[in-house]
């Protein structure tokens, strides 16, 4: 019985590496919403970052969010990012 490798991804807020299912993925759908995709699994470009709100701040702060998903954010679109984010967290 062979080990299965747990896939890794870096969080674009705080740079912790950590397993994928432990990071939520902010997609760029190819129609060029900007969304949390729950499933990790939609069609787009993806960014990860990790269950808080601290680390999507410190991720638009940088201005790493746009430039991993290659598109201007809109402030309302950014709000509601930290809302869904924020009601992950309780």
């Amino acid at each position: 019985m062979s080990i299965r490798k747990i896939p890794q991804r870096t969080c674009i807020g705080c740079n912790k590496t950590t397993s994928k299912r432990e990071l939520l993925r902010i997609v760029r759908t190819p129609e060029g919403d900007v969304e949390i995709d729950l499933t990790s699994k939609r069609s787009g470009r993806g960014a990860y970052i990790c269950r808080s709100v601290e680390c999507l701040k410190k991720a638009i702060k940088g201005n790493k969010l746009e430039k991993t998903l290659e598109i201007e954010i809109p402030e309302e679109v950014i709000k509601r990012l930290s809302i869904q984010i924020s009601g992950d967290d309780e």
